[in-house]
């Protein structure tokens, strides 16, 4: 009987055993990569742990003369750079639980929509993704999955992110030391999941098989990786602060932080794919020089208070404000074709949880910029029509997924994509 925790953790990965009757535990399975070109070329999502108060993000009107509500108000200046969403969902159930369908679509245990991408994309840069929490916690409340349920850990420290992006000849050298040595450490793994072939059920045979397909795919990033870590890293002049603000009282100051090192990221085309959840946990935010009464779970859950309800579209519309000067820098920097980064980049702000009052993981709020879509207007989709004809969060990723030059005909349930009212 093997009792022991298998896994691998080097600086780049995590890998654990499958879901074997002996040992509980879970893989993923390859997915091909391929070099993509398209005018359109990155994808960056961000995601609301706890939602967005609908009531004070929804107009009550649709299409272009829509009214800006109070969450929207931070982005009056960029209307024509996005688009408004509501009525999508991935048809899921509810509660805290299954947040993450968000990403994963309504099966959890599938590949989340961004590693999906960068598995697609991801061969370009010297990144294949970028994973982050823009507060404290994040981890604990992870976004982004590998096939089997493997949540892949979030980067919670920007002079981390930092020194990731732009490090210096001794930071890679190291970098490349610890490749080295997860490669080397990927040989003993094997040999132990071999060993197990023998002595467990034909169940956990096929999950094994399913193991050692996931250690092959980890091999090739590993190897990539090493191709690339001692290629020229770029230089930039932004300075980080002199520690990093991970108390649950500065979220917003960690926020805009990573969102200024997103930016760079994007702008040095170090990663095509990159994702930042912001975790719901026990943040309290100091807006406007005074502190909320409170904290930003307590007021997600606000059973209706009226009070709560303001403190919860207060903070919506603050971690809004900070999507927007992010959007505003990508549309002001130009990339190497001189065009907009803004036109050349996918940004999603969204989330799996449509009330968190209620747990409901219905109608889940969307905001898309970029691309070249067709933006400046609010979309409604009905969830009374006829059950064919009814759109998905679903067909957003796959018009997405189009848009970055990648051939997509389906996502979990949905099948039509939304190309007619985004081209």
């Amino acid at each position: 009987m093997h009792t022991r925790r298998h896994f691998l953790r080097s600086a780049t990965s995590l890998i654990a055993l499958p879901a074997l009757e002996s040992l509980g535990l879970k893989a993923y399975a390859k997915t091909s990569s391929q070099r993509i070109t398209s005018p359109v070329k990155r994808f960056v999502c961000i995601g609301a742990n706890l939602g967005l108060h609908t009531p004070a993000l929804y107009p009550t009107t649709v299409g272009v003369d829509y009214e800006m509500t109070p969450s929207l108000a931070p982005l009056r200046e960029l209307r024509n750079d996005f688009t408004l969403f509501s009525g999508l969902d991935h048809r899921a159930g509810g509660g805290h639980g299954n947040w993450p369908n968000f990403l994963c679509g309504k099966n959890l245990g599938e590949t989340s929509f961004d590693q999906r991408l960068a598995a697609r994309l991801g061969d370009a840069t010297r990144f294949q993704s970028l994973v982050l929490s823009g507060g404290a916690g994040g981890s604990s409340m992870p976004m982004s999955y590998l096939k089997g349920k493997i949540a892949l850990p979030a980067i919670e420290r920007p002079s981390v992110l930092y020194k990731k992006l732009f490090a210096s000849a001794s930071d890679r050298a190291r970098t490349e030391y610890l490749l080295k040595s997860g490669r080397s450490a990927l040989d003993f793994v094997m040999q132990d999941a071999t060993a197990l072939q023998k002595s467990v059920s034909s169940y956990d045979r096929a999950k094994l098989e399913e193991y050692f397909t996931s250690v092959r795919d980890v091999e090739a990033r590993l190897g990539r990786q090493l191709v690339r870590v001692n290629e020229a890293v770029p230089e930039v002049s932004y300075e980080l602060p002199a520690a990093d603000p991970v108390a649950n009282n500065l979220m917003v100051e960690l926020e805009t932080i990573f969102y200024e090192l997103m930016a760079l990221a994007v702008q040095t085309d170090s990663t095509r794919v990159i994702s930042m959840v912001l975790p719901g946990g026990g943040q309290t935010f100091t807006l406007d020089g005074k502190m909320l009464r409170y904290g930003y779970h307590n007021a997600s859950h606000h059973g209706n208070d009226p009070e709560k309800i303001a403190a919860l579209t207060a903070i919506d519309r603050e971690n809004l404000r900070c999507f927007s000067a992010f959007v505003a820098k990508l549309k002001a920097a130009r990339d190497e074709e001189d065009r907009s980064l803004l036109d050349s980049s996918i940004i999603l702000f969204g989330t799996g949880m449509g009330d968190a009052s209620r747990h409901s993981n219905n109608d889940l709020p969307a905001l898309l910029a970029g691309g070249g879509f067709k933006h400046g207007r609010h979309l409604r989709f009905s969830q009374e029509s006829v059950e064919h004809e009814q759109r998905l969060l679903g067909d957003l990723f796959i018009s997405i997924e189009r848009r970055l030059g990648i051939e997509s005909a389906s996502f979990c349930s949905a099948s039509h994509g939304l190309d007619d009212v985004l081209l």
